[in-house]
């Protein structure tokens, strides 16, 4: 763009003489570069657009109809062309569909109403919309844990009503129980062993439930004499009420002979057992009967369960490969934790439900610790990978640790050559972290599973004999001490502080040198504790009432005794009672309810048996 500029000269006298004039050429880039760039985007956008254009095609959004005519029938286009001029349509009723039916019954009358289950507030029912909220049904609050103590109150006693008038109707195989009373006993009754299952087999192994305490379970071995029976092939266990005693409450089978067991330790709805090759089982009895096998027996139907689980279908690695010696349970005790003047060890906190393990013992010194774990749901067609768990099965066993106990047994200790045998083990119930385990030559071994450092590794005697001794069978004290009994295959009897290497107490002649066989702490008071030797004698004794020698002995003629357990309730002080469990060789299984002296708690008798340990240290 190009400007002229021009300027006239106008005169004046009082000004300087008019100059030059300026001319020169401008040109506007700002203006004309927008110009352009306004050109460039306009050309892209019609470019944009006319690409856009060819891609997008109409489509339809929706369709309607204009007309829709149905086809006219025949009457109506005759009417149609006929017209309508001059005609008149009617219609007549003949009466052809008028039918008279008489009834007898009467109208009845009916009304809607509504229920609500489970309810949620007080209102739970009600009637029509015209029905008012006052008429409605208001029920009561109600205290549903109270009501189902009460309801479990009063089947267990309306079971023992019905089962006193079962044994009133049938007293046969419950009265030679009577005759078998012993001295040191109020009374005694006898569980029916006379069932057809049980014929011709021996006990081998008694153990009551710690929690659940009228519980108890019974293992018998496989017959003298076998038959093409496929039970007589089976070891068989029952499960019994000792209220209920006409028979058992469940009945187990296994296909190995069983060893040991023990119940859960806080719900007897678990049973555990090891077999002599090397396996342990699981029976979980709330299960269904019908997924287990029921056999018809003197027109009377028996559900014989099989195991939940085994740890057969473990990998060998983690499992046993000699016969269990014993099972327990790990768990802090069910008793109420005391802090006692003789305990060293701080009680842990109380575990509940299934958080819990098991461990089991063989005789070659392998200590397994297994977690219990139920299922969330159970399988019934069964698992890929739990290869032992049985179809709808939800309770499993899962390694979690092994302990060599031979590591721990140096025969240096001893006199004897030779390999170590472990034959029991118990935990300390009042803190399950630390264990003791008897051997076959008279020592006691002391470990925990957390902690190596404990003190003292081994329980001696206090004088070493001439042979070997067998540790038969230990026992702690269920009321918190840390203290235990040890039976031995000489006859002697150790009470053993599980701070000191050597016994507080120590008797070699109260058997005259006959082996112990059993050995249990009684339930209902600390300072008496109850021993079975192997020529079928019982000995009571009562610390308080003497530490020297038993306070009371009863042979056990002519029908031998095998095996024996102690039951009782020592939460209920005025109505405790203290039962001794007797297997016979024939296979009958007695319960002997000891009088009032060796069951009911004495004043201040542990404050008593404290001051007699603390004077024998």
């Amino acid at each position: 763009m190009v400007f002229e500029r021009v300027h006239t000269p106008v005169k004046d006298a009082n000004k300087s003489p008019p100059k030059a004039p300026i001319c020169g050429i401008f040109m506007d880039f700002v203006t004309a570069s927008h110009r352009q760039k306004g050109r460039n985007q306009a050309l892209k956008q019609r470019t944009r657009s006319t690409k856009l254009l060819r891609l997008i095609d109409l489509d339809f959004s929706f369709t309607f109809s204009l007309l829709d005519l149905l086809p006219v029938n025949e009457y109506d286009m005759y009417i149609r062309n006929f017209g309508k001029k001059n005609t008149k349509q009617a219609y007549v009723q003949y009466n052809e569909d008028n039918v008279e039916r008489n009834i007898q019954t009467e109208e009845i009358e009916t009304r809607e109403v509504w229920t609500q289950h489970p309810g949620e507030s007080t209102v739970v029912s009600g009637g029509g919309e015209n029905r008012a909220i006052s008429d409605a049904t208001i029920v009561p609050k109600i205290d549903t844990p109270r009501l189902s103590n009460f309801l479990r109150a009063a089947c267990q006693v309306i079971a023992v009503l019905l089962e006193e008038d079962r044994v009133a109707s049938e007293p046969n195989w419950n009265l030679r129980a009577q005759d078998n009373t012993l001295f040191f006993s109020d009374s005694s009754s006898q569980l029916n062993t006379s069932l057809p299952f049980l014929q011709n087999r021996k006990v081998s192994c008694l153990h009551a439930s710690k929690v659940q305490r009228q519980t108890m379970v019974s293992v018998h071995d496989l017959p003298e004499k076998t038959s093409s029976n496929q039970l007589d092939k089976r070891c068989i266990l029952c499960v019994w009420d000792i209220w209920q005693p006409s028979s058992p409450q469940k009945v187990l089978i296994c296909e190995s002979k069983v060893t040991c067991c023990c119940f859960s330790p806080f719900k007897a709805f678990l049973l555990f057992a090891g077999t002599v090759h090397g396996s342990v089982v699981v029976w979980d009895l709330r299960e269904d009967s019908r997924i287990h096998h029921y056999v018809k027996l003197n027109n009377c139907f028996w559900t014989f369960r099989t195991s939940t689980f085994s740890t057969d279908g473990i990998l060998t690695s983690v499992n046993h490969r000699s016969p269990l010696q014993a099972i327990e349970p790990v768990s802090t005790s069910v008793y109420k934790k005391q802090n006692f003047v003789l305990s060293p060890f701080s009680t842990q906190e109380e575990v509940s439900g299934l958080s819990f393990h098991i461990a089991s013992l063989d005789e070659s010194g392998v200590l397994n610790v297994w977690v219990v774990v139920e299922l969330p749901k159970a399988d019934i067609a069964g698992s890929i990978s739990d290869l032992g768990l049985i179809p709808g099965g939800r309770i499993k066993l899962v390694h979690s640790s092994v302990i060599q106990l031979n590591n721990s047994l140096s025969r240096k200790d001893t006199a004897f050559g030779g390999t170590a045998q472990t034959l029991n083990v118990k935990f300390l119930p009042s803190d399950p972290n630390h264990f003791i385990v008897g051997t076959d030559m008279g020592l006691i071994s002391h470990g925990a599973r957390q902690d190596l450092g404990v003190s003292p590794k081994l329980f001696k005697p206090q004088q070493n004999g001439l042979r070997p001794v067998k540790v038969n069978v230990i026992d702690f004290s269920p009321f918190g001490e840390p203290i235990f009994l040890a039976g031995c295959s000489d006859g002697s009897i150790r009470l053993h502080q599980l701070t000191s290497e050597y016994p507080l107490m120590q008797w070699n002649n109260s058997t005259n040198g006959q082996a112990i066989t059993g050995l249990q702490w009684s339930l209902t008071r600390p300072a008496v504790f109850l021993v079975q030797d192997d020529t079928s004698n019982i000995y009571i004794w009562d610390l308080l009432e003497s530490d020297l020698a038993p306070v009371a002995k009863q042979p056990v003629s002519p029908d031998k005794l095998v095996v024996m357990t102690v039951m009782g309730e020592p939460e209920k002080t005025n109505s405790s009672f203290l039962a001794l469990v007797l297997a016979r060789t024939s296979g009958n299984i007695d319960i002997q309810y000891l009088n009032r002296k060796w069951s009911s708690p004495v004043e201040d008798e542990q404050k008593r048996l404290r001051l007699l340990l603390q004077e024998a240290l």
